[in-house]
């Protein structure tokens, strides 16, 4: 049994708890606030393909008040020098799990299914699974990320033949979930070929067959949600809210992102956009320059990443180091990605670079993290991302100098007009054990 606390030691756990709580304010973020900042004298990139030398840049309520050569500052406002600098929109990774996985080794630390866990057939779709539901916005991932150049990420699940809903997730620091998604669902997301054969009987036949059967239900309970609710229907392969997630993918509203590496699965998903009319997107895409032409054709944009270069698996055997150049040459839509790696999202501006090595074009590069993504996922427009124009989020960031070479830092991230910290765990520690 347990000793009976004095009132000595209840009032030295009151004291513990409020020392707790003021440690627990002194490192929550506070509300920052978007004042009118000004940078001038910088190399800006206000869209790929455009340049603008000398430029001045005014931020004001959280987007882009005004940039060109002949932009006058506001009084009052905070102005930095960026003589010698690059400015480009902030990057985006279209294809991320900042948020969601902290220790991939923990299986507690993963959000959704960890990639080596296999999953029953029944239970292989999850369309209305939304990652906002449990997204971190504390992750250490997310600072690591901010020091790439990073201010935006499309957060996906795994797992299933339907993987469920992304989302637009802002990198800002922030408390809650709400203050940082930008868009709850960007796009649904599906697999082919080898990482749907767990959950297809092993058969790449099945899962195409599970997908078509899957559409299908979806548009029947669509046409007739009454007879449904009156159990008039026949039998549906998922569940109410799977179908209902579906609907405004089957209306074009909203891309079905569908992973797949060999060029037959890719062309399979391209078949099945054409039955259904659905507008997709293809991650992984090893083999999608074997097919450039038939992507270009049907306005398929592919999210890849340069760096995956090695035969490792069956889909995989004719993959290219000059896969991005490839593929724009045809006309396809190139998105560049660490697919799914949390803790190496920061490299992002590398790869990047790789591709231009590899004899990609600069403006492309830097499309396929900024404007790219904005299109495959519904950001170019409005409050618009991706751009440094007026009326565009003021989501950018300031280069030391090229922020595809390795040399160069972000020397200010702008979110929403803010300009982010760029301290991490890592520096802390380094601040706190540099002098022993």
């Amino acid at each position: 049994m347990m000793p009976p606390r004095t009132v000595a030691h209840r009032s030295a756990l009151r004291h513990a708890a409020l020392v707790a709580a003021a440690a627990g304010a002194a490192v929550a973020p506070a509300a920052a606030r978007a004042d009118s900042v000004v940078i001038r004298n910088a190399t800006v990139y206000p869209r790929p393909g455009q340049r603008l030398d000398g430029a001045t840049i005014v931020i004001r309520d959280g987007v882009v008040a005004a940039v060109g050569r002949d932009v006058k500052a506001p009084a009052g406002a905070r102005v930095i020098d960026a003589t010698g600098k690059v400015v480009t929109a902030g990057f985006v990774e279209p294809y991320s799990t900042v948020g969601l996985v902290e220790v991939p080794a923990v299986r507690e630390t993963v959000e959704g299914r960890h990639p080596n866990e296999a999953l029953p057939d029944d239970d292989e779709i999850h369309a209305a699974y939304r990652v906002t539901d449990g997204y971190n916005p504390a992750s250490v991932a997310i600072p690591i990320a901010r020091t790439g150049g990073i201010t935006s990420v499309v957060a996906v699940p795994r797992g299933g033949l339907v993987a469920g809903a992304s989302a637009w997730m802002s990198l800002a620091d922030a408390v809650t979930v709400d203050a940082v998604t930008v868009r709850p669902v960007a796009a649904l997301h599906a697999q082919l070929g080898e990482g749907a054969l767990g959950v297809a009987r092993g058969s790449r036949g099945v899962a195409v067959e599970r997908l078509r059967e899957l559409l299908d239900d979806a548009a029947a309970y669509g046409r007739n949600r009454r007879a449904y609710e009156r159990n008039q229907s026949r039998a549906f392969t998922a569940e109410r809210l799977d179908l209902e997630a579906l609907q405004p993918v089957l209306r074009g509203r909203t891309r079905l992102v569908i992973v797949a590496d060999r060029a037959s699965d890719i062309l399979a998903a391209v078949a099945l956009a054409r039955e259904y009319k659905l507008s997709i997107a293809i991650a992984g895409g090893a083999e999608a320059w074997r097919v450039a032409d038939q992507l270009a054709a049907a306005r398929v944009p592919v999210i890849l990443d340069p760096t995956a270069n090695l035969p490792a698996s069956f889909d995989r055997i004719y993959v290219r180091d000059d896969a991005p150049k490839l593929l724009r040459d045809a006309g396809v839509a190139v998105a560049l990605s660490t697919l799914g790696d949390a803790a190496g999202a920061r490299t992002l501006r590398q790869l990047c670079g790789i591709a231009v090595s590899f004899g990609m074009a600069w403006d492309d590069a830097l499309a396929a993290v900024t404007t790219v993504p904005a299109a495959i996922y519904g950001e170019a427009g409005g409050a618009r991302r991706g751009t440094i124009e007026r009326g565009a989020a003021a989501d950018l960031v300031v280069w030391s100098g090229d922020p595809f070479e390795l040399s160069t830092r972000a020397e200010h991230v702008f979110i929403g007009g803010v300009d982010q910290s760029l301290r991490t765990r890592q520096t802390r520690l380094l601040e706190r054990y540099r002098t022993l």
